[in-house]
């Protein structure tokens, strides 16, 4: 059973308040809501799985390693995926948007004062700091079980999304809390699926996803971040 501190480090670090920016950003489906493939619960519940699936093929067991990188405090297999990950992110909005929260959360976690002299070490030989890294930077440092922080990635993924589908399809409170409560289970099933890939498994082929990336880029009317 998971401790109550470390539960609660996770509670905080997969908060929709933690000042990183996760909710200037859509990943997409801001685009997806002004071209109409997304208009109601139905097809944002569609919309989320599919965006998940993409995330549990790629995102999430780059995580994965490197949460087992941040561990065996291995500093080269750190910056190996790192780097895979920011080469990954074939728009500008894409790559924008992990550097920039990646950054904001280093930098919270440096000025909390929650990390070790060695993943500091790490972090200060990174060139360019994504999001995955930044997150398992995080929960090495605040003691987070692997598993736990892979779920409170993935759940923090999926409430963003849900919380954009609210303000912007719009859906009710009570029907995104519905749709959030209705992923659950795709999200323990993205979990496993991102822990079992090899690494030559891995694929973050989605070109209708970074279609509409690169049309929010020049969306005329947009409330999220490109």
């Amino acid at each position: 059973m998971m401790q109550t501190t470390s539960l609660l480090r996770l509670l905080q670090l997969a908060s929709p308040s933690l000042p990183v920016g996760a909710y200037t950003y859509s990943q997409g489906l801001e685009a997806a809501i002004e071209e109409g493939s997304v208009s109601d619960e139905n097809s944002a519940r569609i919309w989320i799985t599919e965006a998940l699936s993409v995330v549990a093929d790629f995102e999430a067991p780059i995580l994965w390693r490197l949460l087992k990188a941040f561990s065996a405090h291995d500093e080269a297999v750190v910056t190996s995926w790192s780097e895979c990950f920011v080469a990954s992110r074939d728009t500008a909005e894409f790559r924008a948007e992990t550097i920039q929260m990646g950054y904001s959360l280093s930098r919270l976690v440096a000025e909390l004062k929650v990390a070790d002299d060695s993943l500091l070490r790490i972090m200060a030989s990174q060139s360019e700091i994504p999001l995955p890294t930044a997150f398992a930077y995080a929960a090495e440092a605040l003691k987070v079980p692997h598993e736990a922080a892979l779920l409170g990635m993935l759940f923090s993924i999926v409430e963003n999304q849900m919380l954009v589908c609210v303000k912007s399809v719009p859906l009710g409170q009570v029907s995104g809390q519905r749709l959030l409560l209705s992923l659950h289970s795709a999200i323990e099933v993205a979990a496993c699926h991102a822990q079992a890939l090899d690494d030559d498994e891995l694929s973050n082929w989605a070109p209708g996803l970074s279609l509409l990336s690169m049309q929010h880029e020049v969306q005329y009317s947009r409330i999220y971040r490109s």
